[in-house]
């Protein structure tokens, strides 16, 4: 176990949303901002006013979270980008976040089935449940499917949240009717949400080093692409 952590920075655009928030010894203060093709124009000016705002220093931060993934190829590449030049110029430590976690743990719902469009027909997908300590803890592990493949585990009832289920609602429905009690099909991830999350993984020393800043895709063909780009 790590010592709890005072002041976190989190950033997020994997998605059409781009935003960023700062926890400092319990208060939270956001941006957020949806411009999907401004994404890696947005985000370091959020940072810049939080910080300013707030009388900090980026070297006075614990540590930086980021949204690793899954969701927009072009989104993870810029937040974990932007989170490596910022944790390598100020000596912190990274935690990763999964985006499908910080979309459940923004849920009225302590049961939710975060579905994000993977477009190609496929959603990225995860179910959650929330720990007694207000965290949402997978139930069934993040994935990329046809919605028509997604299922509702245990008996219980649902919270369904995310552009998946705006997408593909009928589809995502074939195994879950009677299951869902409640539909945010336009909900997006935000960094705010990510706060309580991140501080979890942190007090649980599951933080990482700015060069394991790296995004989670599930498709394998999109890392495959990555790897020719690069070359």
């Amino acid at each position: 176990m790590t010592a709890a952590a005072d002041r976190i920075l989190a950033l997020d655009t994997a998605t059409e949303a781009c935003s960023a928030a700062l926890y400092v010894q319990g208060d939270i203060t956001s941006r957020c901002l949806v411009d999907p093709r401004g994404h890696a124009r947005n985000l370091l000016p959020m940072i810049e006013v939080l910080l300013s705002e707030a009388g900090l220093k980026l070297q006075q931060l614990d540590a930086i979270a980021f949204g690793r993934g899954p969701g927009s190829f072009t989104g993870l590449r810029i937040a974990a980008g932007i989170t490596q030049g910022l944790a390598f110029a100020a000596g912190l430590p990274v935690i990763p976040v999964s985006t499908l976690a910080t979309l459940a743990q923004g849920a009225d719902n302590d049961a939710v089935l975060a579905a994000i469009d993977a477009r190609m027909h496929e959603v990225y997908w995860a179910a959650f449940s929330r720990d007694r300590d207000g965290v949402m803890q997978p139930v069934v592990e993040e994935a990329v499917c046809p919605p028509d493949r997604v299922t509702c585990p245990g008996r219980g009832e649902w919270q369904a949240r995310g552009s998946g289920w705006k997408a593909y609602g009928d589809a995502l429905n074939n195994h879950c009717t009677g299951r869902i009690v409640q539909y945010e099909p336009e909900a997006l991830p935000h960094a705010a949400d990510m706060i309580p999350l991140a501080l979890q993984l942190y007090r649980q020393g599951r933080s990482v080093s700015a060069g394991q800043a790296v995004p989670v895709y599930l498709r394998d063909q999109v890392v495959q692409t990555a790897k020719l780009e690069s070359k």
